[in-house]
């Protein structure tokens, strides 16, 4: 019988350079697939702070108008190539799509840069407060080589090469760029709504409670929240941190879970094609696309 630390021992075989995609596959949909979830929600949750990122969302009401549909897409689009790999016909379409999308838009580089060292910092950081176990070494230097390799075939410059690289990155980024923003805050609130909407009417302000007291400090000035009390704060991250405990003496998966898995999924109950997933903006509309210096040729598209 496969025991609990007997994966860890398993990914601890394999090179973090050459075998990243496995070992990252490994992590995420076998051994914290609820938690890498929540931890990737966070992390673009955080991207909003950063006005530039947040008033565009605003402007497309992609978030606002459209919040189910924007979270499904960027999850499905993101887990495909976790579930199938970078050259799969699968995971090139996918790649494909989030590369059209993106350059349909004035996005500067340090942005783009920015969101992707959420994907590597944000789960790190979850995990140690809320994981079962933290992740290893060799497991960060997995994390970091997979996402400079998505970030490569989405055209990012600049990229960091190592966890404290991505780390380090980030927090520079939060400290200079995090700020108010009108049309951020209504990205925020959208989303908060969104969350709450997967769990039964009467319980909606407890999770939007439970979702604030989750934030750090940073987040709720950007956003102009008021900081949750001690007792919301510590019956939350509490709960949590039980669940951590919890989980340690469950007996290991033995089948991986995918985003296309998760009950907050929920806008293709008949299936979906992967080519047909994300937005197709048509000029002029919501304001975009808008032309920018990162012309179609500067991003390759798979």
């Amino acid at each position: 019988m496969v025991q609990r630390y007997d994966r860890l021992k398993d990914i601890q075989r394999l090179d973090p350079e050459r075998d990243f995609l496995e070992i990252y596959r490994l992590t995420v949909s076998y051994e914290f697939p609820w938690d890498i979830t929540r931890a990737l929600e966070l992390a673009l949750y955080r991207t909003y702070a950063v006005p530039s990122i947040g008033r565009l969302l605003d402007e497309t009401a992609q978030l606002t108008g459209r919040s189910q549909k924007r979270y499904d897409d960027t999850a499905l689009l993101l887990d495909t190539v976790v579930e199938h790999g970078f050259d799969t016909e699968e995971g090139r379409t996918a790649v494909r799509r989030i590369n059209q999308m993106h350059r349909s838009y004035d996005i500067s580089n340090d942005d783009m840069r920015y969101v992707l060292c959420t994907f590597v910092v944000t789960p790190k950081r979850w995990l140690d407060d809320y994981g079962w176990r933290r992740l290893s070494g060799h497991e960060l230097r997995a994390f970091a080589a997979y996402y400079r390799t998505l970030g490569a075939r989405m055209g990012i410059k600049d990229l960091p090469q190592s966890y404290e690289d991505f780390e380090r990155t980030l927090d520079t980024y939060e400290r200079d760029h995090f700020g108010w923003d009108e049309g951020a805050r209504r990205v925020s609130d959208a989303t908060l709504a969104l969350m709450a909407s997967w769990y039964p009417a009467p319980l909606a302000p407890l999770v939007r409670g439970a979702s604030l007291a989750l934030l750090d400090d940073s987040l709720l000035k950007a956003f102009r929240y008021q900081r949750p009390g001690p007792v919301a704060r510590g019956l939350t991250r509490g709960a949590l941190r039980l669940r951590a405990r919890a989980v340690r003496l469950l007996p290991p998966r033995r089948k991986p879970h995918y985003a296309r898995q998760n009950p907050e999924i929920k806008g293709y109950p008949d299936g979906y094609e992967i080519a047909a997933l994300g937005t197709f903006p048509t000029p002029g509309v919501r304001g975009c696309p808008v032309p920018g210096h990162r012309r179609p040729s500067d991003v390759p598209v798979e």
